[in-house]
């Protein structure tokens, strides 16, 4: 038997009667970053009474500040063949919690642990808490001879250490710094919270059938740990007889991946004389067994040194274990705290899966992952000390491997080990796979597998989400140059080594496995471009290849951008015209966009675009043709719209001017008079004629520059003004006549006329 320190030990006397017990941490021992605890570490023991058949209680009971739980027994190799809950009193609230299922852990998990080892359920981080409640039900729920003796509830307050966490405690909890202050619960229990510890429960008190926890939430009565685990001794030689733990310390071997960042025992504050005895050590670690600890999942980050000193304070006074069970522990943030001591690089001897200890490490997940899963910061970390662990024997985080039982019993599945015999398991695998709890939890569990790939690789779900600097034609991207390729991967980047941008096979740049973008310089030509990711374990995946054109030519107008005067309504401010052109480029043309006098944009094969211009003023009419890869050119000619009103016309025949506002300028000329005329002289590349419409409007022929070019009828079911009815363009500006003549159409001969237009 290792030699043990015990912890300074008392006991106060309830107001009911009942007694408990309390050990305290000494504060003058070494806390690392912390210095002299604030408040020690402090445990209390509360007996458990007999009450109604099949039972063991504490009825509600005011105690001093604790923030973790647990119910034990005496014989650590006997299990709990039944259900214990618990209910605690927030000290921030004042409120009492519900009922919750306390989880059975592994029988005797520390091979190391004294003659006074006590059986234990897993603890439960609640949080600041100063009052509990304690039913302990036979499975059967008919006799409680089935139950242990020396039941108790465990209630662990883990201390102050640094500044910071003394700012974050409740105001009812106080810096204590002496252990001479009582440690104890209140000298009497509150008459309206609480019972007398040989009263039942009262009836709105008691676990009802639906706050009891159900057969499969319980521990398994039928499974045994041993055929022959009836003591300690027993217990412990059959955890250690599938290997031996090396004589002295081993030397670290070198991992094939980088180590995570550890919080060491030091930085979360642990009392080293809680473990005085030296650290024994397995030949290597063959496995990781995940697991969570139970509780609650509010609690803040900068909580979790805390409940890993309560866990700590757990295990070594209350369990009596040698030292914390785990090697490590993750908090939901992905900080990764040093458990067992010995040496994180180390094959150190854990107590965390019963059977299975002597080739494993164990992580555990701070928080309850039963119904929620763990957070993919958590999930991050745990990939990660997984590969380092098992990278420094040489072993793939996403193989298998062959452990050998150290006990016989039954997993959660039922499958059934018997001690001695070589089963096959995953490198990471769940507590469950190896013992009967539901550890790490119903939704943790599922979540390995992307543990397993996270941490063995290839890096999983990269593509690459753009290629900036570049437009996509069809399946072709094209470029001037230089593109940045972004991309994306599910595998977090702490995993990655690097990622590389292949041209044409070739790495052309690289960057750091956190970095999520990078830009590369093509030659002219066309290339083929993809993202290559390099796991930290070596293993590679590439992205598909995306073929991209470097282009440095910019695209033509073929036909210049030109204004034509179109049929429509003219106003004084605006005349209907047609903007036309035609743009090609080498390689691909993307658009081509109207920036001035007023703006829009077209797609590559549009040539036309009906807009209005200001008359009597020269308009700049800007376009730009761009292609995909982000050349362009520009083409600006200018267009003035002329108004030639009727009174400037050469007239011949009768005409007679009318006035309205509905007229351009007010004015028109009407004419009934067959083959009455006028006619208008001008340098210009496109003309309208603009007249008003009406159901008795006649008709007129057109003529250019002598040539009678067409008959028009201006007749309408609707009265209409300011209509331009007739239009022509040139290919370019010259000196034309425009000369209208009045058909004098049957029963309908009036034609009114409101000007011509004309652009120079």
């Amino acid at each position: 038997m290792k030699r043990r320190v015990w912890l300074t030990l008392g006991a106060v006397v309830l107001g009911g009667g009942g007694v408990v017990s309390y050990a305290v941490a000494s504060p003058s021992a070494g806390h690392g970053a912390g210095g002299q605890a604030k408040r020690p570490v402090r445990v209390y023991d509360l007996a458990l009474t007999g009450g109604a058949s099949g039972e063991r209680k504490l009825a509600r009971t005011d105690t001093r500040q604790f923030s973790l739980l647990g119910v034990s027994w005496t014989g650590a190799a006997k299990r709990l063949h039944g259900t214990a809950q618990v209910r605690t009193r927030s000290v921030g609230t004042g409120e009492w919690t519900a009922w919750h299922d306390l989880e059975a852990a592994d029988p005797l998990e520390d091979p190391e642990a004294g003659a006074g080892a006590r059986g234990a359920s897993e603890p439960l981080w609640v949080g600041p808490s100063d009052g509990v409640q304690v039913q302990v039900v036979h499975q059967d729920g008919s006799t409680s001879s089935g139950l242990p003796k020396g039941l108790q509830v465990n209630l662990v307050d883990p201390g102050v250490v640094t500044d910071a966490e003394a700012k974050a405690e409740p105001a009812a909890f106080v810096v204590e710094g002496s252990p001479s202050d009582s440690a104890s619960p209140a000298d009497s229990q509150s008459p309206a919270d609480s019972e007398s510890p040989a009263e039942s429960p009262s009836a709105t008190e008691s676990a009802t059938a639906s706050d009891s926890a159900a057969p499969s939430d319980s521990a398994s009565a039928s499974e045994s740990p041993s055929a022959t685990a009836s003591a300690s001794a027993s217990a412990s030689a059959s955890a250690s007889a599938s290997a031996s733990a090396s004589a002295g310390t081993p030397t670290a071997p070198p991992s094939t991946v980088p180590e995570p960042p550890i919080v060491s025992r030091a930085g979360w504050g642990a009392d080293e004389s809680l473990s005085p005895d030296p650290s024994d050590y397995n030949a290597d670690v063959k496995a990781v067994f995940v697991h969570h600890t139970d509780g609650t999942n509010d609690y803040t980050c900068a909580q979790s040194p805390a409940i890993v000193r309560g866990i700590y304070a757990y295990h070594t006074q209350t369990e009596h274990w040698n030292d914390i069970g785990y090697n490590f522990l993750v908090d939901k943030c992905g900080t990764i705290f040093e458990g067992r001591k010995g040496g994180v690089d180390l094959p150190v001897l854990g107590a965390h899966t019963y059977g299975w200890n002597r080739e494993s490490a164990g992580i555990a997940v701070l928080g309850d992952y039963t119904t929620a899963g763990a957070t993919d910061a958590a999930l991050e970390s745990i990939a990660r000390l997984a590969a380092w662990k098992l990278g420094q024997y040489g072993a793939d985080p996403a193989g298998t491997v062959k452990l050998t039982a150290g006990a016989t019993q039954t997993n959660y599945f039922g499958t059934a080990y018997t001690s001695g015999t070589a089963y096959t398991f995953n490198r990471i695998s769940g507590h469950r796979d190896g013992y009967n709890t539901q550890c790490p939890g119903n939704s943790l569990y599922p979540q390995l597998p992307t543990v397993r790939a996270w941490a063995a690789g290839p890096v999983q779900g990269l593509k690459v989400t753009s290629l900036s600097g570049a437009g996509l034609s069809g399946s072709t991207y094209y470029t001037k140059g230089t593109v940045t390729a972004k991309w994306s991967t599910t595998t977090p980047g702490s995993l990655i080594s690097k990622f590389q941008v292949l041209v044409d096979g070739k790495v052309a740049a690289t960057a750091s496995g956190t970095a999520t973008s990078a830009s590369a310089t093509l030659t002219a030509g066309s290339h083929t471009v993809a993202v290559r990711a390099v796991h930290q374990s070596g293993r590679t995946t590439t992205t598909a290849a995306l073929t991209v054109v470097t282009d440095t030519t910019a695209p033509t107008f073929t036909t210049a951008p030109k204004l034509s005067l179109r049929t429509g309504t003219v106003s004084a401010t605006a005349v209907p015209v047609t903007l036309g052109w035609k743009a090609a480029d080498n390689a691909a043309l993307k658009s081509v966009s109207l920036l001035s006098p007023t703006t829009a944009t077209f797609g590559p094969t549009t040539t036309g675009s009906s807009r209005t211009a200001k008359p009597g003023s020269a308009s700049t009419w800007s376009m730009k043709a761009a292609d995909y890869a982000g050349n362009t050119r520009t083409s600006s000619p200018s267009f003035t719209p002329v108004i030639l009103q009727e009174t400037s016309a050469v007239r011949s025949g009768t005409w007679t001017a009318r006035s309205s506002t509905n007229y351009l300028g007010g004015k028109s000329y009407s004419s009934a008079s067959k083959n009455a005329s006028l006619s208008w002289t001008f340098t210009g590349r496109s003309a309208s004629w603009v007249v008003s419409r009406a159901a008795t409007s006649g008709q007129a022929y057109v003529y250019v520059d002598g040539t009678k070019v067409a008959t028009v009828d201006l007749k309408s079911a609707t009265t209409s003004y300011r209509q331009a009815i007739w239009t022509k363009t040139w290919s370019s500006s010259a000196k034309h006549t425009v000369k209208i003549v009045v058909v004098g159409t049957s029963g309908r001969p009036t034609v009114t006329t409101d000007g011509l237009v004309y652009l120079k």
